[in-house]
């Protein structure tokens, strides 16, 4: 089997690996066919994914859900504002019996980890948290733990509500892969929400996928084609963020403070080849790359104060920017 040949069948297998835990989690989940699919491009790549919603829309359920699906162990913390590091990565626990020091290990320590309203709980705490993202390991005690294989942080923030949070620091956020706003269902997504939860108990879930597929689907997504062309198309959009005079959207340069950091260019790549790859593709089109950008970028714009004047949101600003770059 030549190589083109067995792309395909790797992307192939992919969509029928993500068409099984979709429809598993329809049993539970009504709608949300977007947050789910990012979930999945989250999951397959090893990318931490940022859910910004309001309370009610099946967030924290369809976390608990995909994790019931793929046979992998689940944490959720709910970050508060008396919430310590401690309580997230774990302890030393003094044993009086052998005089010595055991590691206490902490919620942290799990396949998927839901950070329930993440900006609830001081800067502290979330850079313990963004630092096991980051280094994919916790140290507790001067001893290092690796943290286990798949390991996934989703984490929630409420948009409407801003008393008694900590912002996340924009250096921080840049660590999720994507930032997704989930919206409200439709009517006729309510109206199936309404009959399903008249005083019944939630459907059960079986295993459709496990972690070694998961993994071995990451080394197939890794392994997907670009073109050159859709390369270069990748990084203008995200210099045009940077200079956009350079890619004549001079009007804009004023309303964007700073623009998306290297992490984005290589995010955008990894989520294009799993938006293909979950399409039974073995190659990137455009189509990715447009589909998947305004997740990846929106949290990495940052917008002036004369944006925030004119109403411009970084949404607004991307939306813009993939108007202007030429499609390969």
């Amino acid at each position: 089997m030549d190589q083109t040949a067995a792309r395909a069948a790797a992307a192939t297998s992919g969509r029928e690996l993500a068409q099984r835990i979709t429809k598993e989690l329809h049993k539970r989940v009504v709608g949300q066919e977007e947050m789910i699919e990012r979930l999945l491009i989250g999951l397959l790549t090893g990318g931490h994914v940022l859910l910004e919603g309001v309370p009610g829309l099946a967030k924290t359920l369809t976390v608990r859900s995909l994790a019931e699906t793929i046979d992998v162990s689940f944490q959720r913390i709910q970050f508060t504002p008396d919430l310590l590091p401690a309580d997230v990565v774990g302890t030393m626990i003094y044993n009086q019996r052998t005089g010595e020091f055991t590691p206490k290990r902490g919620p942290i320590f799990a396949h998927l980890v839901l950070a329930d309203e993440i900006n609830r709980a001081p800067p502290k705490v979330q850079s313990a948290l963004l630092e096991a993202m980051q280094e994919q390991q916790v140290t507790i005690g001067g001893e290092t733990f690796p943290l286990p294989e798949p390991f996934l942080v989703l984490a929630t923030q409420n948009p409407i509500e801003q008393e008694g949070t900590y912002p996340l620091p924009e250096a921080q956020v840049d660590r999720f892969m994507l930032k997704l706003r989930v919206s409200y269902p439709d009517r006729a997504s309510e109206k199936e929400i309404m009959r399903r939860m008249a005083g019944q108990e939630l459907a059960s879930l079986v295993v459709v996928a496990r972690p070694q597929e998961i993994l071995a689907a990451r080394q197939e997504i890794a392994g997907l084609y670009m073109d050159e062309k859709i390369s270069d198309y990748i990084v203008d959009l995200v210099q045009a963020t940077r200079d956009p005079a350079a890619y004549g959207l001079a009007e804009i340069g004023p309303l964007i403070d700073y623009g998306a950091s290297p992490r984005a260019t290589i995010y955008l790549a990894v989520c294009a080849r799993a938006h293909a790859y979950l399409r039974g593709r073995g190659y990137v089109l455009p189509e990715d790359v447009k589909a998947i950008g305004p997740d990846v970028l929106r949290h990495r714009v940052i917008v002036s104060y004369e944006a925030q004047a004119e109403e411009a949101t970084a949404d607004d600003l991307v939306e813009r920017i993939f108007e202007a770059i030429e499609v390969p």
